[in-house]
């Protein structure tokens, strides 16, 4: 383990944490040994452990420093989650009230009495679109959300959860427009500037992007049908079609943010911190409670789980990927992760550039927080 050249910092009592993030660097589990990665530990909005080693290219030539941004992918549903958050807290949404009610086109095919709290839930029935399309569509939000308003549900919302791995994010995206008047990229920049977040990265950031490896296997889903292949499966399942530049530029909060690791652990911290950012009073206790309560739990329509849903996050109870806690966060396509345990104050986050086929408990991010709570 010598060999790693971990920088950053990590206080004394969690030398076992600074040890697993060099093992991830050198006995990976499923030979996912790292190109480059960060871990971040937050408690009362303190960094406690803040790692990252390798290098951001795959060319081995550009360290991973500090300030190289990652896509996280759904690990960016967290933040989207948040972002709804606060305009709950401002009075300007209701997780009760129905997206029709913003959005009247939305109501058409059987959706009239979907609320925003199903729908970020994932109890839309929208995890896909019901007929193909090419990948190119998701370049132009209008015909997203002009689709998604006239398509039936593949299920009874309300009645079950389906992961919406992309769509969620145009639809929450359009309900937070309408209600703000700001799109999530555009309130993240203004609210939390402070923070190293982009929803749609500006060209001017582009150079700080690390570059990723692509897992070596598809993710397992189970028996597939066609919910699950619409989700995933189709040719038009996720963006493609157009550069990476153009794909960073876009506005797609359920799937492309860009940021650190300390980024998203500090985010994490209004939920870990009582609805406070460093001091800074976000959520209210009520609307705090309103996000992380449970929705609903049961088996995914989408991914091969049982999965207690907020509105917008993971519940650790039952999937246990978050540590031992009553935890709350996301999973991103790869490995990346953001979470937070209210009861100790504790936020963290991880990203890498060596993706794996793990949906959701990557084993590299559970084998930190695992070193982690054993250290508390």
């Amino acid at each position: 383990m010598t060999d790693i050249d971990i920088q950053g910092h990590c206080e004394p009592r969690f030398d076992a944490v600074r040890e697993a993030f060099a093992a991830n660097f050198t006995d990976a589990p499923e030979g996912l040994n790292e190109q480059a990665a960060r871990f971040s530990v937050l408690i009362g909005g303190e960094a406690v452990v803040d790692l990252w080693a390798g290098h951001a290219d795959t060319a081995r030539t550009t360290a991973f420093t500090e300030t190289t941004l990652t896509p996280v992918f759904s690990t960016g549903k967290a933040v989207m989650a948040l972002l709804i958050a606060t305009a709950v807290e401002a009075g300007r949404l209701d997780y009760e009230q129905t997206v029709a009610s913003l959005w009247p086109a939305f109501g058409a095919a059987g959706k009239a009495g979907i609320t925003v709290g199903q729908l970020m839930s994932h109890q839309a029935g929208l995890p896909g679109f019901s007929e193909a399309v090419d990948p190119s569509v998701w370049f132009e939000a209008a015909s997203v959300l002009a689709r998604l308003a006239a398509q039936a549900p593949m299920w009874e919302p309300g009645t079950a959860s389906g992961y919406h791995p992309v769509t969620v994010g145009y639809m929450a995206n359009e309900v937070f427009r309408l209600a703000t008047g700001r799109t999530m990229g555009q309130a993240l920049r203004a609210d939390f500037p402070d923070l190293d977040l982009w929803i749609g990265l500006p060209e001017s950031e582009h150079g700080r992007v690390a570059q990723m490896r692509k897992p070596t296997a598809a993710p397992s889903l189970g028996t597939v049908d066609p919910i699950k292949q619409a989700a995933f499966l189709d040719r038009g399942s996720a963006p493609g079609g157009r550069g990476s530049a153009e794909w960073r530029k876009m506005e797609i909060p359920s799937a492309n943010l860009h940021g650190t690791a300390l980024g998203l652990a500090r985010m994490m911290g209004v939920v870990a911190n009582a609805g406070a950012l460093e001091g800074r009073s976000v959520l209210s206790a009520e609307t705090l409670d309103q996000l992380t309560r449970e929705r609903i739990h049961g088996p995914d329509k989408v991914l091969p789980y049982v999965i207690s849903w907020a509105a917008g996050l993971m519940r650790n109870d039952g999937l246990n990927v978050f540590g031992p806690g009553e935890s709350f966060g996301h999973y991103g396509w790869g490995g990346s992760m953001a979470m937070a345990d209210p009861s100790r104050r504790l936020s963290a986050a991880y990203v890498m550039t060596r993706q794996s086929p793990h949906l959701i408990g990557d084993p590299r991010p559970r084998r930190l927080l695992a070193a982690l709570y054993g250290a508390l």
